[in-house]
């Protein structure tokens, strides 16, 4: 099994579990680590935590609707959390968000501070009040900010869809060191008890019904010259899925959605399922 790069970490396997409402607190962020995720990133890390919001989410037979944002703790619980995980060298990468563009490079820049070694910046979440409207200037603004304040590598997370070449290519020339690709895509069901939309609205959609229109999507890029380090993310629930990723350009993978049953039993199936089929022949991967 070779080792994998990503954001000047190397693991064990290709196998990163995102962020999400799992990654919210240490002691489960430790325990994924030790059930064998390759690095761990945190729900996102934002100064203005969200309070008094009804955070839920819906299982659909393929994947699932959540409205859920940021981390409701603050950021010192956060920081504290990363520099006692910094001290002892585990790979855990911060993903992080705010109201502006200052406001995300400063929140970086207090994040680099504790030792943390890389960054995700989650600027594609589709479950903020006002919505996101990502063009690529936003895109720009956010990205460069954080290049400016932070000399640790970051990953900017993206959504598959409109624009999304002139996105990454603002991501790139903002100086972004990796793109994760891709955060989650709207989505609705209607209940069948009241025939109202579940969770009232519109909200992120993640799972295997993304699968290959992210696995289009970074093949897309890389033939088209894109060669910055991508983090595949999207409908990953087993071995093969990872495998398919690696293959189609992803430098490493996420997993997340699948990890909302039997959470520990899943990720090592995931990950010991990848590990059999990269020890056959044949599979040409880029990490």
């Amino acid at each position: 099994m070779p080792d994998f790069r990503i954001l000047g970490l190397r693991t064990t396997n290709p196998v990163i579990v995102g962020s999400g409402l799992l990654t919210d607190q240490a002691s489960n962020i430790r325990k994924l680590l030790a059930k064998g995720a390759g690095a761990v990133i945190t729900k996102t890390i934002h100064p203005n935590p969200p309070h008094g919001l009804d955070e839920r989410i819906v299982r659909l037979p393929v994947g699932m609707l959540n409205s859920t944002t940021y981390s409701k703790r603050p950021v010192g619980y956060w920081l504290k959390t990363l520099r006692a995980c910094a001290d002892e060298g585990l790979p855990v990468i911060a993903n992080v968000h705010a109201d502006t563009p200052a406001e995300l490079g400063a929140l970086a820049h207090e994040v680099e501070a504790t030792g943390c070694p890389a960054l995700e910046l989650g600027i594609s979440c589709i479950n903020e009040e006002s919505g996101v409207d990502e063009d690529a200037d936003r895109v720009y603004a956010y990205t460069v900010e954080t290049r400016r304040r932070v000399a640790i590598p970051f990953s900017v997370k993206l959504a598959v869809g409109e624009g999304l070449a002139g996105r990454v290519h603002a991501a790139v020339e903002a100086g972004a060191d990796t793109i994760t690709l891709s955060d989650t895509i709207p989505g609705a069901a209607v209940s069948p008890q009241t025939g109202e939309l579940e969770l009232d609205g519109v909200f992120g959609y993640s799972g295997p019904g993304i699968k290959p229109l992210v696995l289009a999507a970074i093949w897309g890029l890389r033939k088209s010259g894109v060669d910055l380090p991508i983090m595949g993310s999207g409908g990953v629930a087993s071995g093969r899925d990872v495998v398919d990723y690696l293959q189609a350009g992803a430098d490493v993978v996420q997993v997340y959605t699948a990890l909302h049953t039997d959470m520990y039993a899943t990720l090592d199936a995931v990950v010991t399922g990848a590990e059999h089929i990269l020890a056959g022949t044949g599979v040409r991967v880029s990490g």
